[in-house]
């Protein structure tokens, strides 16, 4: 018996080709797209997630004041681990990581660049759930100068040679490294990333015991059944403990007074499950993405269903007449309300299920595209994730159920006696339910192509906008360790090349920031600690990278006492409330209250931006770096327009006669500073392609009820041609209840993308206005669109002869 009822429902689904066809393509693309933005959002919440112990991991973030200035981020001290191990019993272990600069790597005669290089403590593989394929898991990391690759990494440098204890070298450092392990590749869905791993007691500060130094990521592991409130309320007591006594030794007061005086140091602890969805704590990690993003996509995926689900409850009520003699026939054979509607249903489920076949042949021809767009590797897994198959069946049953229900209660709702004398009359202009419909599906579009429109423009504003320094023909070569002590001759020597403009070393450049460091001032409180973010740059710095100087002057060679001056921004002079700066010393602190360095303001500098325009500019001072110094930092050159290429390749080969065999690697810092926007370029590429095919749906479901109405008003049609209406007053009748429409959807489309736009823009501290030009344009936009195809298909149906029509009246 349900069988008949499945080969029923196929008939008269397959009854009207123009039903079908708009109905499966209105589903299947809205299937894909909703697919396509599933697989994402589920990407990105499965981040870390392979770790067995992933509830019971925490990374510890540092919260902290000095002044002004407040921080939050993923830094702590080289003993921080061990304090909390040995402190509280609740931690089962902890482990340390920091992420190494890129480095050249020697094996034998043979050379690699890898930047992807890691250091961690001997309990990483306990902690985490990454398999070491060979090697003791508690011994690969436990001495300096042990190295685990990964499987990739291994096969990349080694081919299938045996390579437990083979050596290698890392950058310029003279010790060996022993290969003492192999582990499985790290997942692409985690926080952190490496194809080297390096013990951490490698690195000179392993022992380290200094408490107010904070550069390294820590990670506890508790106890199972452990509460993390009674782990964090133990918390101050280790600051009080350890940090106290620093404070008091560097700065000569306690840590009462250095809190009472408005500043905060305190250590908290993040679940591993919110590393991956939090920005707000900066990390030298993955950068993360941003949660409200997930909820951004998630919306646009379900708007995107109800779109295609609209489509068929308006097409299926529109049809309703063609159908109706169809139920009243039913009911006077016996077929009850209940059977109809369960009949009607099962036609729009099996339809939906059809849709989702081709949804998923489109996901799979679309994903290369769509992973290539949003630099991801998302696959679907069918069988791999438990979850796939029966995800996919439930929503097309949902889709199909939702879809079904209300064109099936009222086709199942008309009575036989009207329908059999021909009382019954349904129509587009009518029907209040399908006009609310249409309605709702263009108050989605019109939000969605307006929110495309304002992310756009933000994105072009931060690409574009003045950042106080001029970001274009600049060349960053960014390992200058390779010269050693030969930077400036190497200068000297670049500065002979006709398209070199000026060359500049620094321990830092724009987007690539050093830590902040901690200053006082003399004459004020002690207590009082003001936060600067350091650049140690040569006499060229500025000059190279055209930051206007507005008082005072640049670093120069004859002020001997430079060794000891400082350049400060104007937020640094707004923020700390400087009066007289030329006149106000800054004090660095030393590991003692005797070792502090008493530092003079030489020049000011206008305000520019060191990082994207989603940071506030922060003070920001620049000393001068010594020429002997083992931190090389960057080289940065600035070089003409004309003959680029000419003008590289006597930079790589003067780079090649100071260095040897070390690689020539650059970047250019506008091209650079386009990558720290990647999070916004792809939601506004998500939400363009998106915002297109919502409207695409829509227009194919507006087809689909103009050609419905055409048919059934093809007889006013003709009579109106006979009357001597014209072709494009005809037209226009039809066009103007779509634009009324629109007209209506408009308003509440503005007022919801309004205040979400608004929302998302106070998440850059630089960003535009929201003008009229955007909204006025995406309702033009779509109302052109909505337009052009309800008179397409209303022209043609204008455009036939009167005579086929009224030929049997």
């Amino acid at each position: 018996m349900f069988a008949n009822y499945i080969k029923t429902a196929l008939r008269n689904i397959f009854r009207h080709k123009t039903y079908v066809i708009i109905n499966i393509l209105g589903l299947a693309v809205g299937f894909a797209c909703s697919l396509l933005i599933f697989l994402f959002v589920i990407h990105e919440l499965s981040f870390d997630k392979f770790n067995e112990k992933y509830d019971r991991i925490y990374r510890l973030y540092l919260v902290g004041k000095f002044g002004e200035s407040e921080f939050k981020g993923a830094w702590t001290a080289a003993p921080t681990a061990k304090a909390f191990v040995d402190e509280f019993p609740e931690v089962e272990t902890a482990i340390r990581m920091q992420r190494w600069d890129e480095s050249l790597i020697r094996i034998d005669d043979r050379k690699f660049i890898e930047s992807k290089i890691a250091l961690a403590d001997s309990g990483f593989f306990s902690m985490f759930s990454l398999d070491l394929l060979q090697g003791d898991p508690a011994k690969a990391l436990s001495q300096p100068n042990s190295v685990v690759l990964t499987q990739s990494q291994t096969k990349k440098y080694f081919g299938n040679e045996e390579v437990m204890g083979r050596h290698l070298r890392i950058g310029n450092d003279t010790n060996l490294y022993t290969i003492t392990g192999i582990m499985e590749d790290v997942p692409e869905n985690s926080h952190f990333e490496f194809n080297i791993l390096i013990s951490f007691l490698t690195h000179p500060r392993a022992h380290d015991d200094f408490w107010l130094s904070n550069s390294f990521a820590t990670y506890v592991l508790l106890r199972e059944n452990t509460s993390l409130k009674t782990v964090e309320s133990k918390i101050p007591h280790i600051i009080e403990k350890y940090v106290g006594p620093q404070v008091e030794q560097v700065l000569g007061m306690d840590l009462q007074a250095f809190t009472s005086a408005g500043n905060e140091y305190g250590i908290f602890m993040q679940p591993l499950s919110d590393i991956h969805l939090n920005p707000a704590i900066e990390a030298d990690s993955k950068r993360p993405s941003d949660r409200k993003y997930i909820y951004v996509f998630s919306a646009i995926a379900f708007l995107i269903l109800i779109i295609a689900a609209i489509n068929y409850m308006n097409l299926s009520t529109a049809r309703s007449a063609r159908r109706s003699r169809e139920v009243g026939l039913r009911k006077v054979v016996g077929s009850t309300k209940g059977m109809l509607v369960g009949q009607f249903i099962l036609e729009s489920v099996l339809l939906t299920l059809i849709s989702t076949g081709i949804a998923i042949v489109l996901v799979e021809l679309l994903l290369p595209l769509f992973n290539n767009m949003l630099q991801t590797n998302l696959r679907i897994g069918y069988f791999s994730r438990w979850y796939v198959i029966p995800g996919l069946l439930l929503l097309t049953l949902l889709v199909g159920f939702i879809s079904g229900s209300y064109p099936a209660w009222f086709l199942a709702s008309f009575a036989p006696v009207k329908v059999l004398y021909g009382k019954l009359k349904v129509g587009l202009s009518n029907t209040v339910v399908r006009s609310t419909l249409v309605v709702f599906q263009f108050l989605f579009s019109i939000a969605l192509i307006l929110s495309s429109l304002v992310i756009y423009k933000q994105i072009r504003f931060m690409l574009d906008k003045d950042m106080g320094f001029d970001k274009e023909q600049l060349l960053v070569i960014r390992r200058a360790d390779g010269l050693t002590s030969k930077i400036q001759p190497f200068k000297d020597e670049l500065k002979k090349i006709p398209d070199v403009v000026s060359v500049a070393n620094s321990t830092a450049v724009p987007g690539y920031p050093n830590n902040n460091n901690g200053f006082q001032i003399e004459g004020k409180p002690a207590e009082q600690t003001y936060l600067l973010n350091v650049n140690w740059v040569d006499y060229d710095y500025l000059s190279t990278y055209n930051i206007r100087l507005l008082e005072g002057r640049e670093f120069r060679r004859d002020f001997p006492s430079d060794s000891v001056g400082m350049i400060i921004n104007e937020e640094a002079v707004r923020r700390f409330g400087l009066k007289d700066p030329f006149n106000t010393r800054f004090i660095q602190p030393g590991a003692t209250v005797d070792q502090r360095v008493y530092m003079n303001v030489v020049g000011i500098v206008k305000d520019f931006h060191f990082q994207s325009l989603q940071n506030e500019i922060l003070p920001h001072v620049f000393i001068l770096k010594p020429e002997k110094w083992d931190w090389a930092g960057y080289l940065t050159i600035r070089v003409g327009k004309d003959n680029m290429s000419k003008t590289i390749s006597q930079i790589e080969k003067t780079w090649n006669e100071f260095t040897g065999d070390e690689p020539f690697q650059y970047f250019f810092m506008d091209q650079e500073f386009e990558k720290f926007y990647k999070e916004e370029k792809r939601t506004s590429k998500i939400a363009l392609a998106f915002s297109i095919l919502s409207i695409f749906i829509a227009c194919l479901g507006l087809f689909g009820l103009t050609s419905f109405a055409t048919e059934q008003r093809a007889r006013e049609i003709s009579l109106r041609k006979v009357m001597g209406s014209s072709e494009g007053g005809i037209v226009l009748l039809f066009t103007r209840e779509v634009t009324l429409l629109i007209a209506i959807s408009t308003l509440p489309a503005w007022l919801l993308s309004y205040f979400f736009l608004k929302k998302w823009l106070q998440n850059f501290s630089y960003h535009i206005g929201l003008g009229p030009v955007e909204f006025i344009a995406s309702l033009v936009i779509v109302m052109a669109i909505a337009l052009v195809t309800v008179s397409y298909r209303t022209y043609r149906a204008a455009h036939m002869n009167p005579a086929e029509v009224l030929k049997y009246e």
